[in-house]
């Protein structure tokens, strides 16, 4: 089976689709390790790991498929939603990027709905017209017809222009044939379950990482409110900052390691020093 074939699978499985958010080889690879089976590629997670900033739409194009190839190579066998912000331009833009995903094995790719270049402001997120919106979804869902990868719609609007205009989107981007709906920061239980009643039965994705401003429910809850798939885009990305300011302040202090810090024959065997040789054994001479 295709990835997309095998992500539509999935979906089809009873309850909340889990989707770590990764960002490189390792985050892939450990991710594969711990038994989950899809992962979210997350443009505020590359753009933090690859530019140590915030999600501003900063990263281009051809950042966020460097990052996606690196996911590739270290867990093959993951099935990947790459994040592709707003398609990188216009709609001849956005089919050019899904095909791009759809050739290298992505699963499904996200497309919203976020004017670009965004206004020199960290606040708001203005959004395309709906019916330009709408377009780019329609362009988006023909070039996917090419690989099969799943096209998931996303609006922004909901801060902006409020809940009735963000259903609206939702519910045009089921008429264009998305995959997958995103309402991004529904701000209570009622309006999550206003888009899910909006996305017709086609799998829902959220956002479930606390501390911005939108609703976010509990895995078990946000099964109970009829989303499918839910991502955490803070849930590695934090503890991994965590972790590096304890080694740094265990190395400021005069120790040679943090007390968090894995004993090395545990990291060894995470970045597969033993597979390594086991792989390479057959090449040896002598």
């Amino acid at each position: 089976m295709s990835a997309p074939e095998r992500m539509r699978a999935l979906l089809g499985e009873p309850g909340l689709v889990v989707m770590p958010a990764v960002w490189d080889g390792l985050s892939a690879k450990m991710t594969a390790a711990a038994g989950f089976r899809t992962v979210f590629l997350s443009g505020s997670c590359v753009a933090a790991s690859r530019l140590g900033g915030p999600d501003l739409d900063l990263v281009s194009f051809g950042e966020m498929f460097d990052s996606f190839n690196m996911v590739r190579g270290a867990a093959p066998d993951l099935l990947v939603l790459a994040d592709a912000d707003h398609g990188y331009g216009n709609a001849m833009n956005v089919q050019r990027t899904v095909r791009a995903y759809g050739r290298a094995g992505a699963a499904a790719v996200l497309i919203e709905d976020k004017i670009t270049p965004r206004a020199l402001t960290a606040a708001g997120k203005p959004c395309l017209p709906r019916d330009e919106a709408r377009m780019k979804i329609r362009a988006a869902v023909q070039a996917a017809k090419d690989s099969g990868i799943l096209v998931l719609a996303r609006t922004d609007c909901r801060p902006t222009q409020g809940f009735d205009e963000a259903r609206a989107r939702i519910e045009a981007f089921v008429e264009e044939g998305a995959d997958i709906l995103f309402l991004d920061s529904p701000a209570d239980e009622d309006e999550i379950r206003g888009f899910v009643e909006a996305a017709a039965g086609r799998p829902t994705f959220a956002v479930l990482s606390p501390g911005a401003p939108r609703a976010t429910p509990g895995q078990q809850r946000a099964a109970e409110l009829g989303l499918k798939i839910g991502t955490f885009p803070t849930g590695m990305l934090s503890p991994v900052a965590a972790g590096i300011k304890a080694g740094l302040a265990a190395l400021a202090g005069g120790a040679v390691a943090a007390d968090t810090a894995l004993p090395p024959p545990e990291l060894s065997a995470i970045l597969g020093y033993a597979d390594y040789d086991r792989d390479a054994a057959p090449f040896r001479l002598g």
